[in-house]
């Protein structure tokens, strides 16, 4: 079947089956950050943006997206880079697998919360796992990017 998807402010048609997940889409299109793990929606490697919602895409039928705006990585390139220089100064950026699903998890989370705490951003990143890093030097990099998009006056 033939569905029409906005992925990065991009019009698509992409033909795909009833049944096949927007991870397999993205990947197929070329959209590689976007990685598969569990196929549960129990790893958050797969999160993408639909409608400006994290999503689990492994788990999220394609035609369900049909005409919504879907972000990957990509996407969001100039903010990735710097929440991910945030992530290296604290030692958080080791073998880097779950660096493009928590990412998106924490730019959205920029956007959703104003100011959260510590147990904010646990409950927030619950579904993101990280076998490397332990969580402290991430969490320690999330607080320093959100100050910093704070004291810009952004969201």
């Amino acid at each position: 079947m033939n569905v029409m998807l906005t992925i990065n402010n991009k019009k698509k048609a992409l033909d795909v089956s009833p049944d096949e997940f927007l991870l397999d889409t993205l990947r197929k299109a070329g959209y590689l950050s976007v990685q598969g793990g569990c196929d549960t929606s129990s790893c958050g490697l797969c999160a993408v943006w639909v409608d400006d919602e994290v999503v689990l895409s492994c788990t999220y039928l394609t035609v369900r997206a049909a005409g919504k705006n879907i972000t990957t990585l990509e996407g969001v390139q100039a903010e990735a880079k710097e929440f991910a220089d945030f992530l290296a100064d604290e030692g958080a950026d080791q073998c880097g697998y779950c660096a493009p699903g928590f990412i998106m998890t924490v730019l959205a989370m920029g956007k959703e919360l104003n100011n959260p705490s510590e147990e904010e951003i646990y409950h927030y990143l619950n579904g993101n796992l990280c076998r490397c890093t332990g969580y402290k030097g991430q969490i320690r990099a999330i607080k320093k990017y959100l100050d910093a998009k704070r004291v810009r006056g952004e969201k």
